[in-house]
């Protein structure tokens, strides 16, 4: 509730001051900067793992603005190669969580709103419903309401992103073994205008329905989706090191299955405050997901086998880092809009393959190479 408060009253406050008091210069101070420690990232040819990081929304000036709060370090620093991926789509410049995601998790480029389909509307596998068809587990990871735009791209296929109820009716269809995330709210019947029960037909499905994330951490059983939130997780200050908890229990879960797993995970909410432009928020998702980060390195130093790509659908905010200090953690930026710009966004890769993602490529590239990587 705490979350959903300050959210409408940033909206309140942005909308009763006009769009231009947005873009003035802010100033944030991060009071507690983490350790960063240096690990060095396996090399070799075999790939049994995937594990996607998108930072919803994050582009180089989130990163450096939150390298800055946390004093000139960033776990996402480890990554040995680094690219830049180009975002454009079929009927745009810019793209949406929808077109952005939908090339990642199925590698064609598509219309501005659309999920899982091309640019004609036809529909597509993604990553997860590939994976599973050769064997591999598949697990999905967020931090927002999962009929958002991205954990839909790997779940379910629309040409509009609007249309909740019937992205989330697919769920059940989708062959992920494991996902944790928000959005209860429209998998209950009360919730929904049709009534249907999307956790009775997951259940029905083979699905256990976990219901907290504290049971989330205790599970031992087979596949599995927790929705423990009606809508989106909470607040970073609140939730506190969730992302990672649960990132790193669903890889225990996965890692059991001896073919490897893919998996997805979304530092979800840097995207919803590009949008408000508020720099506090944004710097404290931004920076929770770098720790998300260091965990998901650390497990995939130790495995050796595992890929971990960290990337953006897109760039949220039009954010500029315009001043600050690295001795004090502060930043002082501008953001030029309230929705997304056409800026390239980074590829940060570690682990065996990361050598494939380094240099310039278009965003369904990625989706080709892992495809490769993974034998697909």
């Amino acid at each position: 509730m705490r979350k959903h408060f300050v959210l409408i009253c940033i909206a309140l406050v942005s909308a009763a001051c006009g769009l231009a008091e947005n873009y003035e210069l802010q100033k944030y101070t991060y009071p507690t900067p983490y350790a960063v420690e240096k690990i060095q990232s396996p090399t070799g040819k075999v790939v049994k793992n995937v594990i996607l990081m998108i930072g919803d929304g994050m582009s180089l000036a989130h990163i450096q603005s939150a390298w800055t709060c946390n004093r000139g370090k960033l776990w996402l620093e480890n990554a040995p190669y680094v690219g830049l991926s180009k975002t454009p789509i079929v009927n745009r410049l810019i793209a949406d969580s929808g077109s952005g995601g939908t090339a990642l998790a199925t590698g064609y480029k598509t219309i501005y709103h659309a999920i899982g389909v091309d640019g004609n509307g036809a529909a597509h596998p993604s990553l997860i419903n590939l994976a599973h068809d050769k064997g591999l587990s598949t697990g999905v990871v967020v931090t927002c309401r999962l009929w958002d735009a991205t954990p839909c791209t790997f779940l379910a296929h629309n040409v509009d992103r609007d249309e909740e109820e019937l992205l989330v009716e697919q769920f059940p269809d989708s062959p992920v073994d494991y996902v944790f995330g928000g959005g209860a709210r429209k998998m209950k019947p009360e919730g929904r205008f049709d009534k249907r029960d999307i956790f009775g037909e997951l259940k029905d499905k083979g699905y256990s329905i976990v219901p907290s994330y504290e049971d989330f951490l205790q599970y031992k059983g087979g596949k599995a989706w927790c929705v423990p939130f009606d809508v989106d997780t909470p607040l970073p200050a609140e939730r506190k090191d969730m992302l990672a908890k649960a990132s790193l229990k669903q890889i225990d879960l996965l890692s059991k299955n001896k073919n490897g797993f893919f998996m997805m995970i979304e530092g979800s909410q840097l995207d919803d405050y590009g949008h408000f432009n508020q720099i506090g928020l944004l710097m404290e998702e931004t920076l929770d997901f770098d720790q998300t980060i260091g965990e998901i390195y650390k497990w995939a130093a130790q495995d050796g086998e595992t890929l971990v790509i960290v990337t953006a659908d897109h760039e949220t905010g039009g954010l500029s880092l315009l001043g600050g200090s690295l001795n004090t953690g502060s930043v002082e930026v501008k953001f030029s809009t309230d929705d997304h710009s056409g800026t390239m966004v980074p590829i940060y890769a570690f682990g065996p393959g990361s050598e494939n993602f380094s240099g310039f490529m278009d965003q369904k590239e990625i989706f080709r190479k892992v495809k490769h990587l993974l034998g697909l």
